[in-house]
């Protein structure tokens, strides 16, 4: 064999060997194309002092076209973003839904150890809970960073901002939509979570919007007890006189407490957009 046909031997073999090797995590993302994310960003927050991963999902038909969508944010984004932005999905397939912009919240940690700070960043103050009260300057970033970072980067509907939140994060949308309801077009709360301040939240007086604004409140029939009471003391008060917003509340049959997300969103959502015309033409 040839200097030649010995170096070109090697050069294949270690060809092979470089086909074989397992992908990345990354490489073997790009394979889901329902989770893989158009856009990412991290987010260094100037307010809070912490970094945040920010995923985006772009419409299907966003490249073909110079319109704007409306922009679903979820919280806990490290779970809500590859479940619900693949379900979303789906749900444009059939249901008279239109499409949107999703862009996932991720603390890129399960653990306060780790730096999730989600009983922080989406609470208000509660007693005994020193760790609480950090939904004000939550709020701050979400409005003076994250916002403008995702309105100059892609093409959104301002008028169409919906925010979704989770158990504490469902604390932190009511949390937003009553002290800057303007903020969000739509709030959706999956079983929020009012266990440990109901009485907090019982005293705010809410904003009043200029514009319409909407809550909409899930709750699992199954949900913990410990949920269930604090939330329906509040949610009484607001169905005994008028609320500042247009407000729904439904109850998901034979659903837990974090059982629920999926479906508070899909009602949610389809509540939201179902009947408005200016969104869907």
């Amino acid at each position: 064999m040839t200097v030649w046909g010995a170096i070109i031997r090697k050069i294949i073999c270690i060809l092979i060997l470089l086909w074989a090797l397992p992908a990345s995590a990354q490489d073997r993302l790009d394979f889901l194309q329902s989770i893989k994310p158009q856009g990412y960003h991290l987010l260094q927050s100037e307010t809070l002092g912490r970094p945040f991963h920010i995923y985006v999902d772009l419409p299907r038909a966003y490249d073909w076209g110079n319109d704007k969508y409306p922009v679903i944010y979820l919280l806990d984004g490290g779970t809500m973003y590859p479940l619900l932005s693949s379900y979303f999905l789906l749900m444009t397939i059939d249901e008279p839904m239109p499409e949107a912009i999703i862009v996932g919240i991720s603390y890129g940690a399960t653990s306060a150890a780790d730096g999730n700070f989600r009983s922080t960043d989406y609470t208000a103050e509660a007693k005994g809970r020193d760790h609480w009260g950090g939904a004000p300057a939550y709020l701050n970033f979400l409005e003076n960073e994250l916002l403008p970072l995702i309105e100059t980067t892609y093409r959104t509907d301002t008028k169409h901002r919906v925010l979704f939140g989770q158990s504490l994060g469902g604390q932190f949308a009511i949390y937003a939509a009553m002290t800057r309801p303007e903020l969000f077009w739509g709030y959706i709360a999956s079983n929020p979570a009012l266990h440990r301040n109901v009485d907090f939240f019982l005293d705010l007086e809410p904003a009043r919007p200029a514009n319409k604004t909407h809550l909409f409140i899930a709750q699992g029939s199954r949900d913990n007890e410990r949920f269930l009471s604090p939330r329906a003391a509040w949610v009484t008060k607001w169905t005994n006189q008028t609320p500042p917003w247009i407000m729904a509340v439904e109850t998901l049959e034979d659903e837990y407490h974090a059982s629920a997300a999926p479906l508070a969103f899909r009602a949610g959502m389809r509540w939201l957009f179902s009947n408005d015309s200016e969104v869907r033409e």
